[in-house]
C-alpha cells in the first residue's frame, strides 16, 4: 500500500461530475431551449448544501408555448393513431436511457440525495426495467375496440362498437423523492395510449427530467410537441397547467394539499385527474409475529430518510410484544447507517431541502411538547463529516406515547420518523389503521399468511404487503383511498386512466 491512501469519493465529487453532464435546457416543441427570458434557477445538493448548477427557469411564455405544442401535436400528428410508431419510440427511449444509466444514477444521487443503494431498486433500476416496456407491450395487445351483441331498436341491424381513445394533453407533475421512477411510470402509459405530455418536474430535482428531454430530442423519433419538459420554480407558471383549457388531464404525484389545489383548479375545465398523494400508512405487528421481521419492517421506514409516500410510518404492535419491540426498534434505529448517499452502506441520506428539514424537526418538537416520548433521534444528525455539515440530515427517530389522533400520528411527516402504538386485538388494530384521513398503503407481520391476508382485506388502502410481500411493479396498480388520491398509476388500471371511452352505433343496411 502506498504511503498516501486514496481519498474516498464523496457527494462533492459526484456532484461535480453530475454538473458537468447536466442538461440545463428545456424541451419545447422538439427543441432544446433556454427560458425565453434567459432566467435560470439553482440546483442545490441536499447532501452537502452546495450549489450543483442551474436549470432554465420557464416563464409564462415558455409554458404557453409548451402547452400549445402539445395541443398541436395531439391534434395534427399521427401520434394518436400510429401505435407502431409509439411502440418504436418507447423502445428508442428505453435504449437511450439505458445507454446513460450510470450517468443518470450519479445524477440522482447528486440532486435527490438518495442513497446509492436505492438507485439499484425503486430510484432507478426497477422502473427502468419495466416502466416503459410494460405499457409499450400492453399497447400492442390491448383491446382498443370491441363489439357489443344486439341491442337497440333495429335488432341484428344495430351494430354497436366501443372504442378507446387518448384523453389528449396530459400535464405530468412529478415530485422530488423518486423523480425518475414517477416520471417513467407517467410517461410510459401516457405516451403508449397516444396522449401528448407537458412534464413539469419538481424544481428541487430538475436534471433527471431535462436529461430525458435531451434523450427524446436526440435519440428518438417522438414527434415535436409530443413530449415537452418544462422546469420552473414558479408556482404561477406551474398553475397554468391546472387552469389552461388546452390541458385535458392532470397526472400528479405529490402532497395531498397540492392535489386538492389541482382538483379545484381543474374543476372549471373538467380535467381528468390522476392523483397519487400522501400517506400515513400503517404496519401491523400481530401477537404471533417474528421479532426479527418486526425490526426489519420498522427499519424500512428509514430508507431514503423516510421520503416515501407509502412508508409505513405508523407501527401498531400487539401489547404483549410492545415493550420488547420498542427496545429492539430503538436499538436498530441507533445503528442505521446515516451519512453521505454516495457510500454503499448508507441507508439514511438527507431530506430534500432545508425547508423540509425544518418541517420534520418542527413536527417532532410539537410531538415532544404534546407529551410524546422520543426513544431515539429527534433532532439533526451530529458528528457528520465536514463536507456534509450543511446538508439536510435528520437522525432516525422513534416516537411512542402518542394517540392515533395526535398530529405526529395523523399527518404525513416525510422524514425518518416512526410512531409506535400498542393494540390489544386484531379488530382494534384494523380500527386504528382505518382511523386516518389517508389510505395509500400498509403492511402486516404475522406467522400466519391466512391471518395476515384477513387483515389486508379489512384495511382500506390501495396497496398492502403481507409478511414482506412486495406489490411494486409497472403491472401493479398503485394509488390510494380517501385523501391518498384519485385513480391508479401503473397496471391495466393505470393504462386506462389515460384513455377515453366512446360508444358508436350504426344501423346496418338490409341484406338484399
Amino acid at each position: 500500500m502506498s504511503d498516501v491512501e486514496e481519498r474516498a469519493e464523496t457527494s462533492l465529487d459526484v456532484g461535480r461530475r453530475a454538473a458537468e453532464r447536466a442538461e440545463s435546457r428545456m424541451l419545447i416543441d422538439g427543441e432544446l431551449v433556454p427560458a425565453a427570458s434567459g432566467a435560470t434557477f439553482d440546483n442545490v445538493s441536499p447532501a452537502t448544501g452546495v450549489r450543483l448548477g442551474s436549470t432554465a427557469a420557464a416563464g409564462l411564455d415558455d409554458m404557453d408555448r409548451a402547452i400549445a405544442a402539445a395541443r398541436r401535436a395531439f391534434e395534427e400528428s399521427d401520434w394518436t393513431t400510429n401505435r407502431l410508431l409509439r411502440a418504436r419510440c418507447l423502445d428508442e427511449l428505453q435504449e437511450a436511457i439505458e445507454a446513460e444509466q450510470d450517468e443518470l444514477r450519479e445524477e440522482l444521487i447528486a440532486e435527490v440525495g438518495c442513497p446509492a443503494m436505492t438507485t439499484q431498486s425503486a430510484q432507478l433500476d426497477w422502473p427502468l426495467a419495466d416502466a416503459l416496456r410494460y405499457p409499450a407491450r400492453l399497447m400492442l395487445d390491448f383491446d382498443w375496440r370491441r363489439t357489443l351483441e344486439g341491442g337497440g331498436l333495429f335488432g341484428d341491424r344495430n351494430v354497436r362498437t366501443v372504442v378507446k381513445e387518448p384523453v389528449g394533453v396530459v400535464a405530468a407533475i412529478t415530485p422530488s423523492n423518486f423523480p425518475i421512477e414517477v416520471i417513467l411510470n407517467k410517461l410510459g402509459p401516457a405516451l403508449a395510449t397516444g396522449n401528448t405530455v407537458v412534464l413539469k418536474p419538481d424544481p428541487n430535482t430538475p436534471w433527471n427530467a431535462t436529461r430525458l428531454g435531451r434523450l427524446i430530442a436526440e435519440h428518438t423519433d417522438i414527434p415535436p410537441g409530443v413530449v415537452n419538459v418544462v422546469a420552473t420554480p414558479s408556482n404561477d407558471v406551474a398553475n397554468m397547467l391546472g387552469v389552461d383549457p388546452r390541458v385535458d388531464m392532470i397526472s400528479f404525484t405529490g402532497s395531498t394539499a397540492v392535489g386538492k389545489h389541482l382538483m379545484r383548479q381543474g374543476a372549471d375545465t373538467m380535467k381528468r385527474m390522476l392523483l397519487e398523494l400522501g400517506g400515513k400508512s400503517v404496519s401491523i405487528v400481530l401477537d404471533d409475529a417474528n421479532p426479527a421481521a418486526v425490526v426489519g419492517s420498522a427499519v424500512g421506514v428509514c430508507v431514503h430518510a423516510g421520503q416515501a409516500c407509502a412508508a409505513t410510518t405508523r407501527m401498531l404492535v400487539h401489547r404483549s410484544l410492545f415493550d420488547e419491540a420498542v427496545a429492539n426498534i430503538t436499538a436498530a434505529y441507533q445503528a442505521v447507517p446515516v451519512g453521505d448517499p454516495v457510500n454503499a452502506d448508507t441507508l439514511v441520506g438527507p431530506v430534500i431541502s432545508a425547508a423540509q428539514k425544518s418541517r420534520v424537526l418542527d413536527a417532532i418538537e410539537q410531538a415532544r411538547r404534546d407529551g410524546a416520548e422520543i426513544t431515539t433521534g429527534g433532532g439533526p444528525v451530529e458528528g457528520l463529516p465536514e463536507h456534509l455539515a450543511a446538508g439536510h440530515y435528520i437522525a432516525p427517530t422513534v416516537i411512542v406515547g402518542v394517540s392515533n389522533s395526535a398530529a405526529i400520528a395523523a399527518q404525513e411527516v416525510f422524514g425518518p420518523v416512526l410512531i409506535v402504538m400498542p393494540f390489544d386485538d386484531d379488530d382494534e388494530a384494523v380500527r386504528i389503521a382505518n382511523d386516518s384521513a389517508y389510505g395509500l398503503a400498509g403492511a402486516v407481520v404475522s406467522r400466519s399468511t391466512e391471518r395476515g391476508m384477513s387483515i389486508a382485506r379489512r384495511v382500506r388502502t390501495g396497496s398492502f404487503g403481507v409478511n414482506g410481500g412486495m406489490y411494486y411493479g409497472a403491472d401493479a396498480p398503485f394509488g390510494g383511498y380517501k385523501s391518498s388520491g384519485v385513480g391508479r398509476q401503473c397496471g391495466v388500471e393505470g393504462f386506462e386512466q389515460y384513455l377515453e371511452t366512446k360508444s358508436i352505433a350504426y344501423r346496418a343496411p338490409r341484406q338484399k
